[in-house]
């Protein structure tokens, strides 16, 4: 579902974000992306929905090297993306449904398909009842969970997530990850870039681990110490 073979990103400041890095997603995988403060989490996913664009290498989604896909087309591709940020990104002069019908408005989805959609949505993240409330009435988590049900309420095969829990408690942090556990078990592919260790760790995922830029660890133990030490010196 997703690929990328020996893919670079550098900057016009001459930054390389990513170093030739080569990793396959398969459709329905659910994977933590972390590593260091600056070490490419955010620059990956952003490739991934074509925020940025590769320097080298290739970027694949779902068969389409969207490397090389013309501007036009990309609004497609994230018809098939969700994306979730960690300040949430709200339209605060907006209510909570507005919030979360904006993906079905631009796709000019009718009315009351709209309405069932996002009713659906809110109702998976617990928020049933709170559609007209504005996102500055609501918790950081709750907040949260809006981005969420935006991010899912087109139904999209894939979502990014990019440190959906640096600012919850650990209490909180848990739920959000049981959410995207549910996306994941109805066959959504997701890939979620934390620096919480600890909470990947108990998530039995695969955990791809980024320093500097290139893939240090792939698998589904403990990131390795290296990163932790390397953490250390921030």
């Amino acid at each position: 579902m997703i690929r990328f073979d020996n893919t670079t990103k550098r900057y016009s400041e001459g930054h390389e974000a990513l170093s030739s890095i080569s990793f396959d997603l398969n459709e329905g995988e659910m994977s933590f992306l972390t590593g260091h403060s600056g070490a490419g989490k955010s620059t990956l996913l952003k490739l991934i929905a074509c925020i940025e664009r590769p320097t080298r290498g290739q970027v694949v989604v779902n068969g389409v090297n969207i490397s090389k896909l013309r501007k036009s087309k990309i609004p497609y591709l994230r018809r098939n993306i969700g994306i979730i940020f960690q300040n949430h990104q709200l339209l605060f002069d907006r209510t909570v449904f507005d919030n979360i019908a904006l993906p079905l408005v631009i796709q000019g989805l009718p009315h009351r398909e709209i309405g069932r959609r996002v009713r659906a949505a809110l109702d998976k993240v617990n928020l049933l009842g709170k559609e007209k409330l504005y996102p500055v009435t609501l918790s950081g988590g709750e907040q949260q969970r809006v981005g969420i049900a935006r991010a899912v309420v087109h139904k999209p095969p894939i979502i990014l997530a990019d440190e959906p829990t640096g600012n919850l408690d650990p209490e909180l942090s848990a739920e959000i990850m049981h959410l995207f556990e549910q996306f994941n078990q109805v066959g959504v592919c997701i890939l979620i870039a934390s620096h919480d260790i600890d909470l990947l760790n108990k998530m039995n995922k695969r955990i791809i681990t980024l320093q500097q830029g290139k893939i240090i660890y792939d698998g589904h133990e403990m990131a390795p110490k290296s990163y932790h030490n390397h953490e250390n010196i921030q």
